[in-house]
Parts: C-alpha cells; structure tokens; sequence
C-alpha cells in the first residue's frame, strides 16, 4: 500500500513511523509512507496556506489552492490505481475497525490533514474525498488523527503483523472487547491465573475466552452488541450467561 500525507507539519510524523511495526513494514516495502509539505505548493513569498474566514469569525482556514495543487500533483504520477482520499475532519464518520479493514483494500491512499477552523469547503466539493474523524471530540490538527489511522489499516494488511491470529485477537476485530490475558508469574500478590488457562484444554481455554469476551462487552461497551452477528459457540455462552443471571437474580 502507498500512502501520502498532506500536512504543514511533516516533521511530525518522522518519530511514529520510525519505529515498531510500522518501520517494519516499511522495510519490509509492504507500505510506503510520503509525507509532503502543503506548503511547497504555495504561491506567495511567504508560502500561505490559511486566510481568514470570510464572513468574520475567529480562527483561520486551510485555503483550497495549495491543497488542491498538492493531490494534482501527486495524480499527475498516478500510474496504477486511483487515489482514496482522506480528509480528517471532526464532522467526518467515526473511524473504527470496520472502517480500518475496508480502507486496507485500497493499493494507494492520501490523508489531507485537517488544521485550525478547518478547510475551506471548496475542497471537498471539488475532491471525490471521504471525511473521517477518530471519535467525538476536537483535536488541535488532523496529524495525530492520521497517525491513529495509518497504524489501525497497516495492522490489517497481511504480511505486516508477524502473526495474523494477534489481528483477529484484537478487540473489535469481531466486534467485541479482547479477553483477558496473562503471563508469568502464575501467582502474583494475591492474584492468580485462572485455572482453565493451565488445563491444557484448548476448548475449555477457547469457550472461556469467548465468553471473557462477551462479558466484558456487555459491561464495557453493550453498544457493540446491537448489530454484532454471533456465531453458534458464541449465542451458546451468551445462553449460559443469561441462565447465570436468571438464577442468581432468583436467589436475591
């Protein structure tokens, strides 16, 4: 996959992509990273990219020209598939792992990094783009949102993790909450692993697993269980949860 990155900042991105799984999978040449300066495509000495709102108001705007400029530049090289374009912006969809898997299809995409008051609108009617934001809240530039994304999708994209099952034991990956998860010491404090992790059970191991899973779900997060569709094993457990529940609430 090939990704480009429109930003004023771009030194921002030089340490998280330097490191980890990312760096990796650079090396790796499974994803290629460009991040290109907006403002080498300004056309005034003093290389402007935002101008104030028409209409007042505080806060400045992104100006459409240099963006505009910057992805016609990059399609005028575009010898291959066509570009997805994101603009990270707080009116955008939320981003979640649904939206991660579909992105990771795509062979070549460009995050437009959103910054002050925003961009001017003429960019989004003049570009086929999609607006994404990371979740409810107002960040100081678009940046650190592109960051988030660009290590969510890599994560789907085989070759990048050295093992797929630790992407399908992710939370969310199957719409629920990851299970708990220990290591050595067996006992520490006065805490200890749970027995069926020692059993050797694989089955066992699985349907507790499972059924952590959708516990924590349920007391966490109950708004992924509204659309999830569940497998056989799970609609089992959740039975059994339910019959727990019914017979402790029949001893109150």
């Amino acid at each position: 996959m090939e990704i480009t990155i429109l930003t004023i900042f771009p030194e921002m991105f030089v340490s998280p992509f330097s490191e980890s799984i990312i760096k990796r999978a650079i090396e790796k040449k499974i994803i290629e990273i460009n991040v290109v300066d907006i403002r080498n495509f300004t056309r005034d000495k003093h290389r402007s990219v935002d101008d104030y709102s028409y209409g007042g108001g505080p806060g400045m705007v992104l100006k459409p020209e240099p963006i505009i400029e910057a992805i016609k530049d990059i399609e005028k090289s575009n010898d291959g598939p066509k570009n997805k374009i994101i603009i990270t912006s707080a009116q955008g969809k939320v981003f979640n792992q649904d939206s991660a898997r579909n992105l990771a299809n795509y062979k070549k995409i460009i995050f437009v990094c959103g910054r002050y008051e925003g961009i001017d609108e003429r960019v989004f009617k003049l570009l086929d783009a999609e607006e994404i934001s990371i979740g409810d809240y107002v960040m100081t530039g678009g940046e650190i949102a592109t960051m988030v994304m660009v290590d969510v999708i890599a994560r789907m994209i085989p070759g990048v993790l050295g093992k797929e099952e630790s992407m399908k034991n992710d939370s969310f990956y199957h719409g629920l909450l990851d299970y708990p998860h220990y290591t050595r010491p067996e006992s520490y404090r006065r805490y200890k692993v749970p027995k069926v992790l020692l059993s050797g059970n694989h089955h066992e191991i699985e349907k507790w697993r499972i059924k952590q899973s959708l516990l924590r779900t349920m007391i966490r997060r109950p708004d992924l269980l509204a659309n999830k569709k569940y497998s056989k094993e799970e609609l089992e457990i959740l039975m059994e949860l339910e019959a727990d529940y019914q017979e402790k609430e029949g001893e109150k």
